[in-house]
């Protein structure tokens, strides 16, 4: 009886030993697991844009969506109409873009803007420029310390000087390279400049 008794005890032995070492092995890849969560978790990326006529709204979101960033639709007070956007000395766009000082109002804001440490700013190119209404919303936050990407869509104007403004608007930034994309931009396209700019 004694002997059926000892081997009871070293079979039970032989179970428990390598279940404990499964066990400990699953706890340190469901913590390493969660880390990766919580590293991801960290970054905190907002895609804001202005649109007018669609192509940087459509850029934008799939922006935020290789990015995993949220979207924010930079939105005017008084929305552009088409005679807005026509090219005549009266038009609306013709005389807030000769205006360096215009400030269109914005009708909405980004909430919790704290908690976001890359913005991402897209618009389309005026006259040669970013829309007045994105100085607006530039000079509407506080970017001290945030890294910021913009992007343009153009069909040629480059996103150059219109970055080097913006720069000059947001002192305490942190400026990645800035892209112009067209209104046929891939994700593959967005993927490859969010490595450049290391944004991603």
């Amino acid at each position: 009886m004694g002997e059926k008794h000892n081997g009871g005890k070293g079979m039970k032995r032989k179970i428990i030993i390598p279940l404990l070492a499964a066990a400990a092995i699953l706890a340190v890849a469901l913590a390493a697991s969660n880390i990766g969560r919580g590293d991801v978790g960290q970054r905190h990326i907002l895609v804001a844009y202005f649109s007018a006529t669609g192509n940087t709204k459509a850029v934008a979101e799939t922006t935020a969506t290789v990015l995993h960033g949220d979207l924010f639709r930079i939105a005017a007070e008084e929305p552009y109409t088409d005679a807005d956007l026509g090219h005549g000395e009266s038009a609306r766009v013709t005389r807030e873009q000769a205006d360096p000082n215009s400030r269109p109002a914005i009708k909405n804001r980004v909430e919790n803007w704290e908690q976001y440490d890359t913005v991402v700013i897209g618009y389309p190119i005026w006259n040669g420029d970013a829309p007045r209404i994105v100085s607006t919303f530039v000079q509407s936050y506080d970017f001290t310390g945030k890294k910021v990407a913009v992007f343009c869509t153009s069909g040629s104007s480059g996103v150059e000087d219109s970055q080097e403004k913006l720069r000059g608007l947001l002192p305490g930034a942190e400026f990645r390279p800035g892209i112009r994309f067209d209104a046929a931009a891939t994700v593959a396209d967005v993927r490859a400049w969010a490595a450049e700019a290391d944004i991603g």
